[in-house]
């Protein structure tokens, strides 16, 4: 089966460079994007509901750009000053990029980690004495609590947005040959929308295991996966399998 539409299930990327763009043209397939999921911002008063006081805290673990956002966002509501010392523990190069848009980067203490959150743990032991503070949605990845707990250090999470499934209710008539996801929630979107999806002959394209757990537990055909060797990536994947796919055409 030839290939000639993708949906992607995240926005649409912002930068003209994007390899999404670039397998669109080279492949002369079309790509579309809609987020399945989207991340709504919980108010200051439930952050505060869960016992949390900003002021308690002399150190903030930030593992996205949705953390670095909603963590000001909740300061803000909460009329909380940001102290100039507090100290930012940052995931990736990506997330400690993003905090420059609330923080003058030169003046605060702002330690990056490679990639994975278990990079960040000589860093954090180097600073096991400060409490810890994780602003992070309501589906926090395993191995976090798991690293902090391990560490020994004095830290709390909070829920400070959510995970919400989207509408997609008016995809209802449209066909894709595939279907590419990236996390469990939103091959749940897929069957919250659509109950009685049948995959017949779309491919579905997934990232990361849990994410093909998900899909085979709802009992899906996983036609694609990333990452895999020789592929890392999602875009890596789709091109091999459309190129294989689109043979002689």
């Amino acid at each position: 089966m030839k290939v000639k539409t993708i949906l992607v299930s995240q926005p649409e990327p912002k930068v003209e460079n994007s390899p999404y763009f670039e397998l669109q043209n080279k492949l002369k397939v079309k790509v579309d994007f809609r987020p399945f999921i989207h991340v709504e911002g919980v108010p200051a008063k439930e952050v505060r509901a869960q016992k949390i006081d900003l002021n308690n805290y002399t150190a903030i673990i930030l593992t996205s750009r949705n953390a670095v956002d909603h963590f000001f966002r909740v300061a803000e509501e909460m009329r909380y000053k940001v102290p100039e010392d507090l100290k930012y523990f940052c995931q990736s190069e990506a997330v400690a990029f993003y905090l420059q848009r609330y923080v003058v980067y030169r003046k605060r203490k702002i330690y990056v980690g490679q990639k994975d959150f278990v990079d960040m743990s000589s860093l954090i032991k180097k600073y096991k004495d400060e409490k810890f503070l994780l602003p992070s949605s309501d589906q926090l990845n395993a191995d976090v609590p798991q690293t902090l707990d391990g560490l020994k250090v004095d830290w709390t999470q909070g829920t400070f947005y959510r995970t919400v499934m989207s509408d997609l209710t008016d995809l209802k008539d449209v066909y894709y040959d595939i279907l590419a996801f990236f996390s469990p929630t939103g091959i749940k979107s897929l069957f919250k929308n659509f109950p009685d999806f049948k995959q017949n002959n779309t491919r579905i394209a997934v990232f990361g295991s849990t994410t093909q757990k998900e899909a085979l537990e709802h009992g899906l055909r996983v036609d694609i996966m990333a990452p895999s060797p020789g592929t890392p990536s999602m875009t890596g994947a789709l091109e091999k399998y459309v190129a294989e796919a689109n043979k002689g055409k």
